[in-house]
């Protein structure tokens, strides 16, 4: 929570958002913030199917290159994929304001996961060693566990910008292109997966709401400032 109360401005994209133009708009927003030019932001929106890569990805891990555009995202982690049907979430947040812990941060995100994924009767667990929101799945054999939600975020001068991606109802099959994030023994799930329909719109709505019991106020932009706001 920000001790002054500030509210956070919440915004959702409209379509696919390409990637180098998300990433060019995150960069551009998270760099105002820290120079006190403009407020914090939650970007919601969806990517086109495509592959990045965390600083510690490794390249056997890409085991589809020609599959779908790849590129360096430039935050932690290692392989992901991002495509329509899962819920990408940017976080342009002050940690200045924030206490100036990243550990808490990457908690707080992984419990705004877990709060979502339980207004749609989904368990997700955290995993010791494991960045990231887990699902058990005892139906596909012992000790199995799906992901269904990943985390990847950077600081740059005391502000986030990366975040998290939530699978609502993704095709599945396109993580076969890589190791999603250097785990070869477990697997993906979503929330169509499980049985749990959702639109995104719920989801959103829940994700709002566990946003502002763990960060704190929000205010929705305007529809004309969708456009301009960067």
């Amino acid at each position: 929570m920000r001790a002054d109360g500030v509210p956070v401005e919440w915004k959702i994209a409209d379509g696919l958002v390409p990637y180098p133009e998300a990433l060019e708009m995150m960069r551009a927003r998270a760099a105002a913030v820290a120079d006190g030019m403009a407020a914090e932001q939650v970007w919601l929106l969806e990517h086109p199917p495509l592959y990045t890569a965390g600083t510690s990805a490794s390249p056997g891990d890409l085991l589809a290159p020609n599959r779908f555009p790849v590129y360096d995202a430039g935050r932690g982690g290692q392989y992901t994929y991002h495509g329509p049907g899962q819920r990408v979430v940017y976080f342009m947040l002050d940690l200045r304001q924030r206490g100036r812990d990243v550990r808490c941060l990457v908690q707080g995100l992984e419990g705004l996961i877990i709060d979502t994924l339980a207004a749609f009767n989904i368990r997700g667990e955290r995993r010791e060693g494991r960045i990231g929101v887990w699902v058990q799945r005892p139906d596909k054999g012992p000790g199995r566990e799906d992901k269904i939600a990943a985390i990847g975020v950077r600081v740059s001068r005391w502000v986030t910008f990366h975040g998290i991606a939530i699978n609502v109802s993704p095709t599945l099959s396109h993580f076969d292109g890589i190791v999603p994030c250097g785990i070869s023994d477990q697997g993906v799930t979503s929330f169509e997966d499980l049985g749990q329909l959702a639109s995104m719109g719920e989801v959103d709505s829940a994700l709002r709401a566990a946003f502002e019991r763990r960060f704190g106020a929000t205010i929705s932009l305007a529809p004309e400032a969708l456009v301009s706001a960067a």
